[in-house]
């Protein structure tokens, strides 16, 4: 099966059977990244100076760059890795015990607290770091950083923000596995996310809200992660069954992946919004699938996995690439009219986190 294959997806996919992987392409992040960090926006391939920088692409760019270390086995990585972690450790606020998210070309914040989606994906980005870097100085810092946020953290109550802390304290565990309070916080917001799938669920909608948005599997993943290490069989079912749900509901007839768009969601008893379609969530589902692979030791979600990826290179609803060769970024979304020619980090970082996933499964399955 090639990137361009148009045929239905494989019912027992082995890595072997998603064909020649594409090769990591880090050329459009490092156009993005100055000395600061990466850089928010672009217009078509150019960074977009206006906009700034954020921490989430900053935490996304981190782990980028750690499992491009961890994959070629270097301690001096294609990318600045510590450049990225410098801008995490450098947005967190001791007067606030958050860390920002937003900066200007500048350099100057533009705020004093971040987002909760924000602090979630940064706990995710620590902490992959603390579990697959080789490096004892950036393993502990990134430690440092966490065990500074936690009370922060602890207090976090949004779904999203729920789920990326989870994976991230997942992953921090790996590296820290007698670390109490990640533990205690781990066991508490998994429950979190459990109780609102047992609240929410029923009638054809095994979903944790009455509206499905942006980077739904990361939901999924959290329970499948949390599950698997705090022997909850009911997590990873809960886990498993609105995994296969968000593929059924984003299948189109062709069985090409077609995303929930951003103009309208999908509401509980409501059609799905065909448009905008965002390239996060093909990232999340990607990654989501190949986790489900990993802890149901079902190979047949590896081919799921590979299915949602082949989104990016034009099995899409408009039968268009959104990565670009010329370039190695990707296109900001899929429109009505067309595609998004604009080259974000989002966006580029959501194409190359999934193609560093595959890589990584590719690499540590049998």
């Amino acid at each position: 099966m090639s990137l361009s294959a148009t045929g239905p997806t494989p019912k027992h996919a082995k890595p072997d059977d998603w064909g020649p992987l594409p090769r990591v392409d880090l050329r459009h992040l490092l156009k993005m990244t100055d000395d600061t960090g990466v850089f928010q926006h672009a217009v078509y391939d150019v960074p977009d100076l206006h906009h700034g920088y954020c921490i989430d692409d900053n935490a996304r760019a981190l782990i980028a760059a750690v499992h491009q270390a961890q994959l070629f086995d270097s301690d001096e990585p294609a990318l600045p890795l510590k450049r990225y972690l410098a801008f995490l450790a450098y947005a967190f606020n001791r007067g606030t015990g958050r860390f920002r998210n937003f900066m200007g070309y500048d350099r100057r914040w533009l705020e004093d607290v971040g987002s909760p989606d924000s602090q979630g994906r940064t706990i995710w980005a620590l902490g992959t770091t603390a579990s697959a870097t080789s490096d004892d100085d950036t393993r502990d810092l990134a430690i440092d950083l966490i065990d500074l946020a936690l009370p922060g953290v602890e207090k976090l109550w949004d779904l999203r923000s729920l789920a990326f802390t989870v994976i991230g304290l997942e992953e921090l565990l790996k590296a820290a596995p007698r670390h109490r309070r990640a533990l205690s916080l781990r066991d508490k917001h998994a429950q979190s996310l459990m109780d609102a799938f047992e609240r929410h669920s029923g009638d054809n909608w095994p979903w944790c809200e009455d509206k499905v948005i942006y980077d739904n599997a990361k939901l999924c993943h959290a329970l499948l992660v949390s599950g698997r290490s705090m022997q909850r069989d009911d997590m990873i079912e809960q886990g498993l069954e609105s995994l296969r749900w968000l593929l059924d509901v984003q299948t189109a007839e062709g069985g090409h992946l077609s995303i929930i768009g951003n103009q309208g969601w999908l509401p509980r008893g409501g059609e799905k919004a065909p448009y905008d379609q965002q390239p996060l969530e093909a990232h999340a589902l990607v990654h989501g699938c190949l986790t489900a692979a990993k802890v149901s030791q079902d190979p047949a979600w590896a081919g799921h996995a590979w299915r949602c990826f082949q989104w990016f290179t034009g099995r899409n609803d408009l039968g268009v690439s959104l990565y670009a060769p010329k370039t190695g970024g990707c296109r900001d979304g899929l429109h009505p009219e067309g595609v998004n020619r604009n080259q974000g980090a989002e966006s580029s970082l959501a194409y190359l986190l999934s193609v560093l996933e595959l890589h990584r499964y590719r690499a540590t399955t049998p």
